[in-house]
């Protein structure tokens, strides 16, 4: 229902499901807006935490250097350090993964532009 106070200002139409509904779509969008916060945060939270106890900083660490043997790496370079590049290589896979998926999608529709066999 309108509310003629509000004109042209109102977003729902006051039921409880349309306002969430709404909030769900606002914070989606302002999410998408500003990944980079969430990116800084989550990095500095991990650097907060490995300062703190290198231990803790043990299970944080992802599939990327899971293969290295973290101990000997973490001695050499640091906790610090070895969480920067996993953070960095986790990137670098999203990124590989992005650009794979967009030629996959390309070859497959000059594919269906041939004529058939």
């Amino acid at each position: 229902m309108a509310d003629p106070r509000l004109k042209d200002r109102q977003m729902t139409c006051g039921s409880p499901q349309c306002k969430r509904e709404w909030h769900r779509r606002k914070c989606a969008q302002w999410n998408k807006e500003n990944i980079d916060y969430f990116r800084a945060n989550y990095l500095q939270k991990k650097l907060d935490r490995a300062a703190c106890d290198s231990r803790s900083a043990m299970p944080l660490l992802g599939r990327v250097v899971g293969a290295l043997l973290r101990r000997q790496v973490q001695e050499v370079i640091g906790v610090q350090q070895l969480i920067i590049i996993d953070y960095l290589g986790r990137l670098l896979l999203r990124r590989f993964q992005e650009a794979i998926k967009v030629q996959r999608s390309g070859i497959a529709r000059k594919l269906s532009q041939l004529p058939p066999s």
